[in-house]
């Protein structure tokens, strides 16, 4: 609504022509293409083709749209407009979707891979609960609307205890009527290891998201420096060099803590990205708390055209 409100009285004009904003902004996704067409959390869907297209061409005439390799220096100017992208997860169609348009449009992106996923593919816990709302008797799901049902559900694993999980995704399966979902959709669900290198030859660039993609803050000092090691072995493994960069799953700023940030810099990572909003500049930037913004489905052009020219507006308008 405020971003309508900007945009309808002229105000996002102004302001874009005033130019009061110098720094990194970092614009996140995770799924891309037709979020209809899938049985599973359609949450996950980012853009289609044709919104990321129209995205990055507008990115491209705000910003520099930049690679991880760029952030440091990036980041040591006072002047300058910055934009990266990056992809979370490790879905299939950053490849099949994100990779062509990316590569169309001349520029670079960063994913971070949850690598467990990519080694033994399978359905994770999110897209489950959606597909078994979906599935399940309509008895249940007339509950309230898909969407607010999945949501809710999701909301309950997240604040169980570490463990818990697989018993209540069980009972949930008992409670709908679809019982679990099986191995039958995982199998073109996430990204081979062949795509992955493929991407990093076409000038993509990668980073860790843990194995699991696990509640970093849920878990002991000793579970946190497997999640991530075992993620920074993987993708040195697979695509040789180092991992030098992270993003914290689920990504809000009680998911990680002072321990997470001690096994990051222990590990070598230089640059982990959080996912609640905001931006950084050369005075006012944590190295292990990047922020980005993320690009949802349902978001109009009003929303994410202010990101890229006016990343400060929503403290203006809250």
């Amino acid at each position: 609504m405020a971003a309508q409100l900007l945009k309808v009285s002229g105000a996002s004009w102004l302001i874009r022509k005033v130019g009061t904003w110098n720094g990194l902004v970092v614009m996140n996704y995770h799924r891309v293409g037709e979020a209809s067409s899938s049985p599973l959390n359609q949450e996950l869907w980012s853009a289609t083709q044709e919104d990321l297209d129209a995205q990055i061409k507008f990115f491209k005439g705000h910003c520099d749209v930049i690679g991880d390799d760029d952030v440091g220096e990036a980041l040591k100017h006072d002047k300058g407009r910055y934009l990266q992208l990056t992809f979370d997860d490790g879905y299939r169609d950053a490849y099949d979707g994100a990779f062509p348009v990316l590569r169309a449009n001349g520029v670079s992106a960063t994913f971070f891979l949850a690598t467990g996923f990519l080694d033994q593919p399978r359905v994770p816990w999110w897209d489950e609960i959606a597909w078994m709302v979906g599935n399940g008797s309509p008895r249940f799901g007339g509950r309230g609307p898909r969407d607010a049902v999945i949501n809710t559900l999701t909301g309950v694993y997240r604040a169980l205890p570490p463990g818990r999980g697989e018993a209540f995704l069980d009972l949930l399966g008992e409670a709908t009527g679809a019982g679990r979902v099986g191995a039958g959709p995982a199998a073109d669900l996430w990204m081979t290891w062949d795509m992955v290198r493929t991407m990093r030859d076409g000038g993509m660039t990668f980073g860790g998201h843990t194995m699991s993609h696990c509640e970093l803050s849920k878990l002991s000092r000793a579970e946190q420096e497997r999640e991530i090691a075992g993620c920074k072995q993987r993708i040195e493994q697979e695509l040789g060099g180092r991992m030098r960069t992270f993003s914290y799953p689920f990504g809000e700023s009680h998911v990680f803590n002072d321990d997470t940030r001690s096994c990051l810099e222990a590990l070598g990572v230089e640059w982990a990205y959080s996912y609640y909003g905001g931006y950084q500049t050369s005075r006012q930037v944590d190295r292990f708390d990047l922020k980005r913004f993320a690009i949802e489905r349902d978001m109009g052009a009003a929303v994410w055209t202010l990101f890229g020219t006016v990343p400060w507006w929503n403290r203006m308008v809250s």
